[in-house]
């Protein structure tokens, strides 16, 4: 990593700890201990006063990406990080004793903070298979008539029309840009590549534009609220999944072992 975008991301790691909410290391990575009206505070101070948020969602498959890779550790460290799913809230009770103060999902987190803001925003999708963002700013229009979405681009652009990606975003900032590349990738790319020229808040979303746009159904809502909706997207999509869900969660249950008998709490 060259040393210019190491003091970058250490003034940005500092910025944010000076924020005041407590971190919780779960797999060498800082979750924040936050309720979801105190991340949607932090969003819209970000908006509001002209800052930048980067934001990630931490799940048991960004915990095991993460694991073998320190230059991303680095790069979350600068990350608003939220609490993702069950597995991260079962680390947390090995680790810390207590879980996080909510599930802060993307799939749900980001309805709600559309619904819940009255000030008009201005939001940005990036990435997805071309088409998928397109038919999701379709639905998100509907839905929340009083924001403006727009497509920025598919997650499949090439190296050479990066450079006129980001000079489009300079020259119509959008509040929030949701970025959907898949981990690692959306992470390196918000932590990398953007800055509070180009966004306000920068979120990376995974299969996000998957759902909004009805490509993926939820799961029933009574698998929802027990936290088993992985169980479903494993149903679904058996063949894309099975790596994540069926060898991904084993090796997630071992690594919060490992790190709780080497001391972790």
């Amino acid at each position: 990593m060259p040393a210019a975008l190491s003091l970058a991301l250490a003034n940005d790691a500092e910025r944010n700890w000076r924020r005041g909410y407590a971190r919780r290391d779960i797999g060498g990575i800082g979750v924040a201990v936050v309720d979801q009206a105190s991340a949607f505070a932090e969003l819209r101070e970000a908006i509001v006063e002209g800052g930048h948020v980067k934001l990630a969602f931490c799940n048991a498959n960004l915990v095991n990406v993460a694991s073998g890779d320190a230059g991303l550790r680095r790069s979350l460290a600068t990350f608003l990080v939220l609490a993702d799913g069950i597995g991260v809230d079962l680390g947390s009770w090995l680790l810390h004793g207590t879980p996080f103060p909510a599930n802060l999902n993307g799939t749900d987190f980001f309805p709600a903070f559309f619904a819940a803001e009255a000030r008009p925003l201005s939001v940005g999708l990036l990435g997805g298979r071309p088409g998928v963002a397109d038919r999701a700013v379709e639905q998100l229009a509907r839905r929340y008539p009083r924001h403006r979405f727009r497509v920025v681009g598919h997650g499949y652009h090439a190296p050479d029309e990066e450079g006129r990606l980001l000079d489009g975003l300079k020259a119509d900032r959008p509040d929030l840009l949701l970025v959907a590349m898949g981990n690692p990738v959306q992470e390196r790319f918000i932590a990398w590549k953007l800055n509070a020229q180009h966004c306000a808040v920068a979120a990376g979303v995974g299969a996000l534009f998957d759902f909004f746009a009805g490509e993926v159904p939820r799961a029933p809502e009574r698998m929802r609220k027990a936290r088993l909706e992985w169980i479903y997207r494993l149903w679904l999509e058996p063949r894309r999944l099975w790596r994540r869900y069926v060898l991904g969660n084993p090796a997630f249950l071992a690594r919060m072992t490992r790190q709780y008998l080497a001391g972790g709490r």
